[in-house]
């Protein structure tokens, strides 16, 4: 076995039983880099105090999410840290969901009339140029007028 082969399975057997990366490290990751360079640009602007401590917590919350990353690369509580990936997940899935709705409802916003139910607050649409309609919620059942 060569060197670089022990080398490997020395960190195989290190990392074994441990969490490694999963998509809320790589976020935690990312963010720690964009607060790192944010506080360094930050922090060489001249002639201010303010600009230079916002750089220095900036950098200092950067540092915390790399090391907050490590931890949770590290951690042998695999069921916590996959609790914690789910709850990011299916936080940015619903951001996204979010997203494609907004889009859906710019795009369409010619042809249809978005509103929300006044007492689910669900999304709805009805053809533009109906004039005032009666409304029934699909999702809650209440009815309410609404000028379309």
């Amino acid at each position: 076995m060569s060197f670089w082969e022990k080398i490997k399975q020395t960190f195989r057997s290190f990392m074994n039983g441990r969490h490694g990366a999963d998509q809320f490290s790589m976020a935690l990751l990312w963010t720690g880099l964009a607060c790192y360079l944010i506080g360094s640009i930050l922090g060489s602007i001249q002639g201010s105090v303010i600009w230079a401590l916002l750089g220095l917590v900036l950098n200092i919350a950067g540092f915390a999410a790399y090391a907050f990353t490590i931890f949770r690369m590290f951690s042998k509580n695999n069921d916590k840290r996959n609790q914690e990936n789910r709850r990011y997940t299916t936080l940015m899935n619903k951001a996204k969901t979010k997203q494609k709705q907004r889009k859906v409802r710019f795009n369409n916003r010619k042809q249809y009339k978005y509103f929300k139910c006044p007492s689910c607050k669900s999304w709805l649409r009805l053809p533009r140029g109906k004039g005032v309609v009666t409304v029934t919620c699909s999702r809650c059942h209440n009815s309410f007028t609404e000028k379309a």
